[in-house]
């Protein structure tokens, strides 16, 4: 196997033979993945995760980052260590090959920031320069990332978050290997899920819905989007689903493809952030949409660079107290 830089290689020296040898089915694949340049590999990652108590992606005292997915071969749970130029990985389950093979473009080894010009705007050229290593990951997981991102359509983060624990824990699979805590990869059949359950998660009824009528289509939407070449025809996919939006559909983007140009146009907080951060004032999408236009092809990468920059608009009032209808 080659070793060249950018590549997955396979871990070598195994350790000698012990008295107790762990079991075929728990011993794990290794792999390691040397980025071809400098990359923040945690942030990359670490966008991933949905909530401090996401039960798919937790990162353990000792820095190492868990993963627990549902391959297309099956269920798998990654644990990654990175090093300053090295990222080691080992995982577990029938899908832990697929999921080391797709390790560097979850680490951002597919997004490529040539002819992205920063100098544009001084605080995007001030955050570049201090973050040159910012990539956006992709988990080539389409239906998952379709899922998570309706659960957060037009709910605080709290709510998603908390739904999607609750739904996940019930109803997915538990992950293979030694987890530092419970953890579950997605549910394998999204359509078995009773509407007491959505209801119990917290999430409302247009969402569940969506989730569930999506999930009739999965391989036809996961094969579409995954043939599709452009952001327009990924959308195009994906608003064909009833209830889903653009906004959903940037936000599937930027998880499963790692689409640096996507933008959650609707969104409650983009809009203003880009605005405050640019000109310093609010404006509308419209407003974002004729800002970020110079940038176009890098448009998501200017998002998350003035995210990381420390720029942001001052809260004007109370942060937005959830409301749970589950008791009504």
């Amino acid at each position: 196997m080659r070793s060249a830089a950018g590549e997955r290689m396979p871990l070598r020296g195994a350790p000698a033979a012990r008295a107790d040898p762990a079991p075929q089915h728990l011993r794990p694949l290794e792999a390691e993945y040397r980025p071809r340049t400098p990359v923040d590999v945690v942030a990359a990652i670490r966008y991933q995760q949905r909530g401090r108590h996401d039960p798919t992606q937790t990162t353990a005292t000792d820095g190492t980052i868990w993963r627990a997915t549902r391959t297309p071969d099956g269920v798998a749970t990654t644990a990654i260590r990175v090093g300053l130029q090295t990222v080691r990985a080992a995982a577990w389950g029938p899908g832990a090959a697929w999921s080391l093979d797709q390790l560097p473009r979850l680490c951002g080894d597919g997004d490529d920031p040539a002819g992205f010009d920063a100098s544009r705007h001084p605080l995007i050229a001030e955050a570049h320069r201090r973050r040159p290593g910012l990539r956006i990951g992709a988990t080539d997981l389409v239906f998952d990332a379709l899922a998570s991102s309706v659960f957060e359509q037009k709910v605080t983060g709290l709510q998603a978050f908390g739904a999607w624990r609750w739904i996940v824990s019930h109803y997915g699979e538990p992950a293979p290997g030694p987890t530092p805590r419970p953890m579950f990869a997605t549910p394998a059949e999204w359509r078995m899920i009773p509407s007491w359950a959505w209801h119990r998660a917290g999430l409302e009824p247009p969402q569940s819905r969506t989730v569930v009528a999506a999930a009739r289509r999965r391989a036809s939407i996961e094969r579409a989007a995954t043939a599709a070449t452009t952001g327009d025809e990924r959308d195009a996919v994906f608003t064909s689903l009833p209830g889903v939006g653009i906004w959903t559909s940037a936000e599937t983007r930027i998880r499963a493809f790692g689409d640096p140009d996507a933008v959650s146009f609707g969104d409650y907080h983009v809009a203003h952030e880009v605005g405050y951060a640019l000109t310093g004032k609010r404006v509308d999408d419209d407003g974002m949409r004729e800002l970020l236009e110079p940038w176009r092809g890098h448009r998501q990468r200017v998002i998350r660079l003035i995210g990381v920059s420390g720029v942001h608009e001052p809260r004007r009032g109370p942060r937005l107290h959830p409301e749970d209808h589950r008791n009504r």
